[in-house]
């Protein structure tokens, strides 16, 4: 699965933590969009460009991380096609997959510590969407999404 993953200098620190946490895995390949170390960035633009990087097809999925992980998602979910969550639980982090069949998970570093952060990350890479009931909604999603393509 191509991953991209991006942060702000805010959550620099997390994105490395999940990078070396998925550095291991034969079935992840990963590119960084994010800040580097002691580089400031505005968080909007990071994620516009993992979010546009994931709409265009290029990756699978995206994983975002600021302070909170909010604005990440605000940012993301204005890119016509993609479907960003906030994943600070594990339920709603497996819900944005199997219901909601998000492509971007966002979270933020001053809300959840590395350990949930790892373990949240392996939740929502091993779900996929479930479809059943959801699909009707995430196809009324994607219809009003593609009201406001331009």
């Amino acid at each position: 699965m191509k991953i991209a993953i991006g942060c702000d200098e805010a959550a620099y620190s997390l994105k490395k933590i999940i990078i070396d946490h998925l550095s291991n895995r034969d079935d992840v390949e990963l590119k960084d969009f994010g800040a580097e170390a002691g580089e400031v960035v505005l968080y909007p633009d990071v994620a516009k460009v993992v979010a546009e990087a994931v709409a265009s097809g290029e990756f699978e999925r995206g994983i975002l991380v600021c302070g909170t992980g909010i604005g990440m998602c605000i940012t993301a979910n204005k890119i016509p096609g993609i479907r960003a969550a906030v994943c600070h639980d594990p339920f709603s982090t497996e819900r944005s997959r199997k219901s909601n069949n998000a492509q971007i998970m966002c979270m933020g570093e001053r809300v959840i510590g590395p350990e949930l952060a790892k373990y949240l990350v392996d939740i929502w890479l091993k779900c996929d969407f479930a479809g059943g009931g959801s699909t009707p909604k995430v196809n009324r999603i994607n219809e009003i999404d593609a009201e406001y393509k331009k």
